[in-house]
């Protein structure tokens, strides 16, 4: 791709004008609307609350935990519902729920918060239950529970708002919640009917957390723990190394050992083996740190050597919308168990310090290890052996001094004008051989991010609206049947089946390769953009090229130049055409040969701003793309009926360039899309504007930001005589 030079420069002047956003955060190449793509749907009517997934390959089905129902749908189209089960509450049970403040249409319900498989033919089901959490198993032939009716204290939460995590592990339910009414005694616990072990009920061992993921990393039989298996939480607690105004959150990372049974008299029916550590993941050249944790994925694949834990984050303060991601590698954060420095209570007064690195004796075995080869030899066969010493050292030292850090020391993606929510992440291999780590990661906003990690950095694939009402994506799942590939998006409103990629949208070559979407190729046989993943035959001839190199495509002829264009100015309102046209049309016929539609920066999310409570501002949004190229423009969802000002100018190329500038005024933050639409497709541009209450630091600097942008708008004529130079200084297209 070769850039002109002047207009290089018009872009460095924006960008000069506008500021960057996170060192020009990646933006998605491409934005599908939820009509757009191939997406299957199910909700049931009267229904809510989608956020419990299950997957079972085996017999392609998908368990859907929602609000007083579990469902069976068909994995391979999800609108087919196979069987369905209620568990509603009682009046009775509503009515003295209510008598504790509690909602009667709301809280008051069952939330299902817990599914996992118990057995090939029972799932273990546990809800809120109206503040009165309760497990009982489901029976997958006929589908119904069996009326256990177990007390669901400690493995799930009572209040459906309270966070919670969950996995079993050979028969055994490890969890992650609050074990009262109120929500003040967190737990990590296991319910074993002959080994039941929780955390202690104290601030160091766990302080105000928010669990996020639970999984089991299993041991190799001929490793050094033989076969002890390993059990990883992730949550994000109040920190209690140093002391603030604000409560200062840290995300954590805590694992025990399956294979513990607890002390015999220090720590009876407690973890002997609970050890936590902090979560690095931040920005080093920008001072950006993100300590909220909102989910985790453990990517496991064939030819991967180790675990790599995939981590969501977002910073506390996070009021203009910035979210992370980092990875993990398994071995960093066990050779921190295993081998870091612990902390302890500083014993004197240190400014803010309230735990200090531990440097004197460590006792023998290591507090917080695993019973293991060494332990054994020297006749410590299970934790119930271990020295009162060791036990009390851990149950006083649960915290490591040393973090977590992520690979490369940095983040593998930083985002602005998005909150990130869940996480999957799928290895694959691309057609030159090598393997891409691909990220599909769910917004607040009811989107899904597709990004791939290259040599040259995180490119953003595509953009996908799954749900219509912009709900959060509250669970992800990732199917790994070979063929059969899905994402599973849950929500409050429904759930969600999308491929793993949309292949057959890309018309072109060119638009298939520049996608550098690992999972396509374009088959110059079949003359269409096909899926790596659904094709069974041959891959000579296929072409993909991950550089985005699109020199490899068959050539096109080329079009010809009409002469320059004029420009005109028109404005988009409730009683005037929404497509305002260029005087010259557009070169050339066929869908090949029409221009596509392509945003220009500033895009609308490095216009992120704060503004006061009905404070005057301004967005900006330009395009190029065929003739009948046009904008609309978007508050929360809806489509702007005030006159918003656009300018055309037609290009040499038979292309138009279009800019249009919205100024408006809001009491509560919102958000605001433009969208360019044209006949040879779509493209669309998001921000969110925040009201602030108080005083905002950066507001000034803002407002002589789009003072000068303003002054850049009104020379636009101007510049875009240099531009029509620069683009007939061009051999080639551009874009």
């Amino acid at each position: 791709m070769r850039m002109c030079p002047h207009f290089g420069g018009l872009l460095t002047a924006l960008a000069v004008v506008f500021g960057t956003a996170v060192a020009f955060a990646p933006m998605p190449r491409i934005t599908w609307e939820h009509k757009e793509v191939q997406l299957v749907y199910f909700h049931q009517p009267g229904i809510f609350n989608y956020s419990a997934l299950l997957l079972s390959e085996d017999k392609d089905t998908l368990y859907v935990g929602a609000r007083e129902a579990v469902f069976a749908v068909n994995a391979l189209n999800i609108s087919e519902k196979q069987h369905e089960a209620y568990w509603k509450v009682s009046e009775d049970k509503k009515a003295k729920c209510a008598e504790k403040g509690k909602s009667k249409q709301t809280e008051c319900l069952n939330y299902i918060r817990v599914l996992q498989p118990l057995s090939a033919t029972t799932l273990y089901v546990c809800g809120t239950n109206a503040f009165q959490p309760t497990c009982d198993h489901l029976n997958l032939t006929s589908f119904t529970f069996l009326g256990k009716n177990e007390d669901g204290k400690g493995r799930c939460p009572f209040d459906p708002a309270q966070s919670y995590t969950s996995v079993m592990v050979d028969g055994e339910l490890y969890s992650g919640t609050s074990y009262n009414f109120l929500g003040s005694e967190p737990i990590i616990s296991r319910s074993s009917s002959h080994s039941p072990l929780r955390t202690e009920y104290a601030i160091p061992w766990l302080n105000e957390p928010s669990f996020v993921f639970s999984d089991v990393i299993r041991e190799s039989p001929d490793g050094a723990d033989a076969g002890d298996d390993r059990v990883y939480f992730f949550f994000t607690e109040v920190s209690v190394e140093y002391e603030f105004v604000l409560k200062l959150m840290i995300p954590r990372v805590a694992r025990v050992c399956k294979g513990d049974q607890g002390g015999l008299r220090t720590l009876q029916k407690k973890w002997t083996s609970f050890l936590k550590a902090g979560l690095i993941c931040s920005q080093p050249d920008s001072n950006l740190v993100f300590n909220v944790l909102q989910d985790v994925f453990v990517l496991r694949a064939p030819g991967l050597k180790e675990p790599v834990f995939y981590g969501v984050f977002t910073p506390q303060l996070n009021n203009v919308g910035l979210s992370a991601v980092c990875a993990y590698n398994l071995s960093t954060a066990e050779a921190v168990f295993s081998h870091g420095k612990y902390m302890q209570s500083a014993t004197v007064e240190q400014s803010h310090t309230k735990w200090v690195r531990y440097n004197g004796a460590v006792p023998t075995p290591r507090p917080g290890a695993c019973i293991n080869h060494e332990a054994r030899a020297a006749n410590f066969t299970s934790s119930l052996s271990l020295p009162d010493k060791t036990l009390q050292f851990a149950k006083d030292h649960p915290l490591m001094d040393d973090p977590v850090t992520p690979t490369d020391n940095r983040p593998k993606l930083v985002q602005s004008g998005v909150n990130y929510t869940q996480i999957v992440v799928d290895r694959t291999q691309a057609l030159d051989g090598a393997t891409y780590d691909v990220m599909f990661v769910g917004t607040d906003r009811g989107a899904l991010h597709k990004a791939v990690s290259l040599r040259s950095g995180v490119h953003i694939i595509e953009e996908t609206q799954l749900f219509p009402d912009f709900k959060p994506v509250q669970a992800l799942l990732l199917s790994s049947k070979k063929g059969r590939r899905f994402v599973y998006a849950g929500s409050s409103s429904g759930v969600v089946q999308a491929p793993l990629a949309f292949c057959g949208q890309h018309g072109t070559c060119v638009d298939c390769v520049l996608t550098r979407d690992p999972y396509c190729a374009w088959s110059p046989a079949a003359s269409a953009c096909v899926a790596l993943h659904q094709t069974n035959g041959p891959r000579r001839g296929l072409i993909q090229e991950m550089s985005g190199d699109a020199s490899t495509c068959p050539a096109s002829s080329p079009m010809p130049l009409p002469p320059p264009g004029s420009s005109s100015l028109s404005c988009l309102g409730p009683d005037s055409s929404s497509s305002p046209r260029s005087p010259w049309p557009a070169s050339g016929s066929g869908p090949d040969r029409r221009p596509r539609v392509t945003l220009l920066p500033p895009f609308l999310s490095d216009q992120a701003q704060h503004v006061h409570a009905l404070g005057t501002f301004h967005l900006f949004c330009q395009a190029t793309g065929p003739a009948d190229v046009h904008f609309i423009w978007e508050k929360n969802g809806r489509e702007l009926e005030t006159c918003v000002p656009v300018q055309t100018h037609a290009l040499p190329d038979g292309k138009v360039h279009v800019l249009s500038w919205l100024r408006d005024a809001i009491g509560e933050s919102a958000e605001y899309r433009c969208s360019a639409l044209s006949s040879a497709g779509n493209s669309t541009s998001r921000v969110r504007v925040s009201v602030m209450r108080h005083e905002v630091t950066h507001q000034e600097k803002w407002s002589r930001e789009l003072a000068a942008w303003r002054a850049v708008a009104g020379e636009h004529e101007k510049m875009m005589q240099t531009w029509r130079k620069a683009w007939e200084s061009c051999n080639q297209d551009t874009f």
